[in-house]
C-alpha cells in the first residue's frame, strides 16, 4: 500500500482509503484543515505510518476501500468516527457488491477505451469528465489490473474476517457500480445520497472534512 500525506499541522487526521485504480491526484480539489493521509493501490496492506502524535483520528473509505478499512488490522488509534462512501464491504458479494458484469468491464479497460469508462461510469456530466480529465490517476493499467488481482484474492480469503462497522454512508444517486438502492438496503438509516452524481463523488465536496457532517 502505497500514501500520500498532506500535513497541514492538526492534531486531528484523516485516514482516507481511496479506491481501486485511484492516486492522490484524483483528490486534489479538496482542501481541509485536518491533516490527511491518502492511501491507495492495494496490492498488499502494508503501511509505514506513525499515527500515534495524533488525538483524533477519522477514516473515510470510497469504493473498493470500504472493503480494505473492513479488513485492516486494529492498528489505527482514536478513530472517533468511520464513514463510506460509493461502497460495500463486502465488495465482490452477488448482492452487496460489484456485479460480474461490472468486473469483466474493469478487467477489459485498455488504453483504447479508457476514456470512454470514464465518462460512462465516474462522472455525472460532461463538466466534471473534463475536471476529472484534468485529476486523473497517474498509474499505469497494468499497475491497476495487478491490484484487481490481488482485491480478488484478498476478498476470497478475508471475507470471513470483515467488520463492516460504519457510522455514516454517502452514495451517488446515479451510480453504475454500487446500485443505489441496494446500498440504501444495506446500510438503512445511516446512508446519505448525493444527487446528480455517479461513482466519483468528490466534485460535490470542497473538503473531506464535509464527508464527516
Amino acid at each position: 500500500m502505497q500514501y500520500f500525506y498532506q500535513n497541514n499541522h492538526s492534531r486531528d487526521l484523516i485516514v482516507f482509503f481511496s479506491g481501486w485504480g485511484c492516486d492522490q491526484n484524483q483528490f486534489t480539489n479538496l482542501h481541509d484543515r485536518k491533516d490527511v493521509v491518502i492511501l491507495y493501490d492495494y496490492q498488499d496492506l502494508s503501511l509505514d505510518f506513525d499515527f500515534s502524535k495524533y488525538k483524533n483520528v477519522y477514516v473515510i473509505a470510497y469504493s473498493a476501500g470500504v472493503f480494505v478499512t473492513s479488513i485492516y488490522p486494529d492498528i489505527i488509534p482514536h478513530v472517533r468516527q468511520k464513514v463510506a462512501l460509493c461502497g460495500n464491504p463486502y465488495l465482490f458479494d452477488k448482492k452487496w457488491g460489484i456485479s460480474e458484469e461490472n468486473i469483466r468491464v474493469f478487467k477489459g479497460i485498455t488504453l483504447d477505451n479508457y476514456l470512454e469508462f470514464r465518462k460512462k461510469y465516474m462522472v455525472f456530466s460532461d463538466e466534471e469528465y473534463e475536471r476529472y480529465n484534468k485529476l486523473q490517476s497517474l498509474r499505469t493499467i497494468e499497475s491497476c489490473a495487478d491490484e484487481l488481482v490481488a482485491l480478488e484474492k484478498m476478498y476470497a480469503a478475508k471475507k470471513d474476517e470483515i467488520k463492516p462497522l460504519f457510522d455514516k454512508a454517502i452514495m451517488a444517486e446515479n451510480d453504475i457500480i454500487f446500485d443505489v438502492n441496494v446500498q440504501r438496503e444495506f446500510y438503512k438509516e445511516k446512508m446519505q445520497v448525493i444527487k446528480n452524481a455517479r461513482h466519483h463523488i468528490f466534485f460535490h465536496f470542497n473538503r473531506f472534512e464535509e464527508m464527516l457532517g
